[in-house]
């Protein structure tokens, strides 16, 4: 509990200004975080690719049909294409609607872990990316 305390209290420190184009679906500012996973994901590579998952997150096509059935349900117009994984803006925009919708609360280990493991992640299958993704954090 102490380390996530001390993560949480450092994720704020990150946190410090706020970036209205990445929080269009939550006041949250996840660009430190989303920052952070790029990293690990690709290097912050637009043109990654490792399978079906592509761009600086490495997004498959499932995500992106998910990122769209959400928008759907939110009686939204704009919708996302499988070569939106490739644009660093947009691929932060998917990550904060699925965040919106999956992590209400704005959890940052959760959505860290969810990142890679699902919605239905398993802390000791995870804990290795969170690592990664935290020492860019930190």
């Amino acid at each position: 509990m102490r380390t996530v305390l001390k993560y949480v209290f450092a994720v704020i420190a990150f946190l410090s200004v706020s970036n209205n184009s990445v929080a269009q679906e939550s006041s949250f500012d996840w660009s430190a975080v989303v920052d952070a996973i790029m990293m690990v994901e690709s290097r912050g590579n637009v043109n990654a690719r490792n399978g079906i998952y592509c761009g600086p997150l490495q997004i498959s096509p499932v995500l992106v049909k998910e990122v769209n059935n959400i928008l759907k349900r939110r009686n939204s117009s704009k919708r996302y294409s499988l070569n939106d994984r490739f644009n660093k803006q947009k691929s932060k925009e998917m990550f904060v609607i699925i965040q919106s919708y999956y992590n209400p609360n704005n959890n940052v280990e959760r959505a860290i872990r969810m990142w890679q493991g699902g919605n239905n992640y398993k802390v000791a299958r995870t804990q290795r990316y969170f690592e990664k993704v935290m020492s860019y954090l930190n």
